[in-house]
Order: C-alpha cells, then structure tokens, then sequence
C-alpha cells in the first residue's frame, strides 16, 4: 500500500488523533510482520559514536513516540536509532487541546503539547518490556508545575531512571512548550544545570560501571553570540553530543498561511534554514569533541545529506516522515551512504 493513500486517510482526522492512530498502526503492522507493505528496506551504513554502534546515521526524533509505546514497530521501520519522550518525572496532560496544526501547504507542523506524558516510571516499565536490543535515546524534561529552582532535580530524576535502559540521554532544554524552559540555554542558570548534570552523570556512570552518553537538545532561535557561548558551554561541561534543534516560535517563513498565529513550536520545512544555520554553527565549535545530531526540516533525501555536509554525524526525522512517509528512512540513508562512496 502506498503511504500516500494512508496518509489521505490519516490527514482526515484530527491532527493529534491521526498521531496516536499512526502509532497505534505501525505497531499493528510490526506485531503481524507487514511492515514492508509501507516501509522500504533501509541500507547498512554502519557508524560508530560516542561509543554506540549505529546501523545506520538516520533515526527518529523525540515526540512522536513520547511514552515508548511503539519502539518495535518503529524499528521495524529502519531507523537506526529512536528517540523517545520527552518523558518527565510525573505524568502530566500537557497543554489544552487543539494543540497540533498541520499546514500541508508548507509541510510544516506546530504544536503546543507541552510533554504530554504517562511519567517517567511507566515508560521506565515499558522499555523493559520492551526488551528493545537496538539504539534507544531518551529525552527528558522537566514538569510544567516544577518551579525553576528545582528543575535540576526534575532532570536527575529522570536520568536516574533510565540510565541502565538508555543508549543515550537526551536533555531537552529548548521546548518552546514549557514556560521559563528555554532560560536554561543561557548565562548563570545554563552553567549551573551542566554542572549538576555532570556531577550526577559521573556518578551514575561509576554506579552502573558504564557510559550512557549525555547530551543537550537546543533551540533554532538563538543569535549568533548566543549559539557560541552555548556551544563553548557544552565543551567546558563536557556533555557528549548535542541535538541541534528543536522547533522554533518564528513565524517569519508563514506569513499569511493559516494557523501561524497559534502559538507553539514550528518544525517542517520552514525550519531547515533556520535549523541549519545553527548546525552549522555549532558543528564548527563543537567538532570533533562532542558528537552533533541535526534535525528539523528534513523533507527529502538531499536535505538529510546536506545536514551531513554541515557537519551532522547522525540525522533525526519527525515531520518529514509524516509528510513523506517511511520511504523517506532508507533514502536519506542512502543520501548518507553515497557520500563516501
């Protein structure tokens, strides 16, 4: 079946409904082993980072599999690597519905969601469940009613509970979702969560006799100045790797299209620019030292090489596998592969 018709269906319902129905569906498909009615086989291009063998450079963004529910079936998929959350200490609604606005005209999504989740424990007793034997990412946040002086402890939590379970931790920190998040990419209050999150980290990695990789999810709406300290921040605290980058509040690339006044975070197309320029920003401070994974905007094959190009080690995709669809997995992985033919 092509992922066209699907999406003619899906696109019908309600933006947030056909979410959890396309989740629910491609863990369907995995449990019956048809997988490969709507995915492509997906390429071996195999890299080592951080210490973690990935099949191969393309994998799946956090927030579309925010409670760990379908790991398998997106697998299943290809991706070489999943990212699942953000997953904060208690569960939580998020916020008021609507809350998710496709703009098909532009191929772009904004949401307001504001980690929506079941809790950290369920989804600690999900992965295990799981028994999940490739890469698995956990992004972790902060509660929306936790006060900002005790955020530290809202990701320390976190972190302790998925440490054995994790390939790697991602800490998000760039949600335009959750208010006073973002505070935390800057001055005094980044240079003191880096620091508590360092020295818990090394603890945990002496507890458990083993490194789970560390790094940090920034946003696309910084300055120049602003990405540099940032970066220089990362280095000096010795975090992993850095995902570069979430969704952004500028509206600048929607003008007149319907749905750019709501409020929330824009990803799809009219985020590569802005996500790129980042990237690669950030990539000539940080490389080789910390590990850089780029996203936001991936709408074709080229786009996930041109990220490479910018200095990506790994790419993430999230709105272009809703608008293009599982093929999408193996041609941006053979984008990839080509490029050191």
């Amino acid at each position: 079946m092509k992922y066209q018709t699907l999406q003619d269906i899906l696109f019908r319902l309600p933006t947030e409904t056909s979410h959890y129905v396309s989740l629910h569906s491609i863990a369907l498909l995995q449990q019956l082993r048809l997988t490969s009615l709507i995915a492509k086989g997906v390429p071996a291009d195999p890299v080592t980072l951080m210490g973690i063998d990935f099949p191969n450079r393309v994998g799946l963004a956090a927030g579309l599999d925010k409670d760990a529910k379908c790991i398998a079936g997106l697998d299943a998929l290809g991706f070489g690597f999943i990212e699942v959350g953000t997953v904060t200490p208690k569960p939580q609604r998020g916020n008021p519905k609507p809350r998710m606005f496709r703009i098909p005209s532009r191929q772009a999504i904004i949401n307001r969601m504001g980690f929506n989740n079941d809790g950290v424990e369920e989804m600690s007793k999900r992965i295990q469940r799981a028994n999940f034997s490739g890469v698995l990412g956990v992004n972790i946040g902060k509660n929306a009613k936790t006060a900002n002086e005790d955020t530290l402890s809202d990701y320390t939590l976190c972190m302790r509970k998925v440490y054995d379970q994790a390939s790697y931790i991602a800490v998000n920190i760039s949600s335009p979702n959750t208010q006073g998040l973002r505070a935390f990419q800057h001055g005094d209050e980044l240079a003191k969560l880096l620091e508590g999150l360092r020295l818990v980290h090394r603890e945990l990695q002496q507890t458990h006799q083993k490194h789970v990789p560390l790094l940090v999810k920034i946003a696309p709406d910084m300055d120049d100045e602003e990405i540099q300290t940032i970066s220089r921040r990362l280095l000096e605290f010795e975090i992993d790797g850095v995902i570069v980058s979430n969704t952004t509040v500028s509206r600048s690339a929607l003008l007149g299209e319907k749905h750019s006044a709501e409020k929330g975070g824009l990803s799809g197309d009219p985020l590569r620019n802005q996500s790129n320029h980042v990237l690669a920003m950030v990539a000539s401070e940080v490389k080789p030292k910390l590990a850089v994974i780029g996203v936001g905007g991936i709408m074709l094959p080229e786009h996930a090489a041109q990220k490479i190009e910018l200095g990506a080690d790994l790419v993430q995709l999230y709105s272009g596998f809703i608008y293009s669809g599982p093929d999408l997995i193996a041609e941006s992985s053979e984008a990839i592969r080509k490029m050191w033919v």
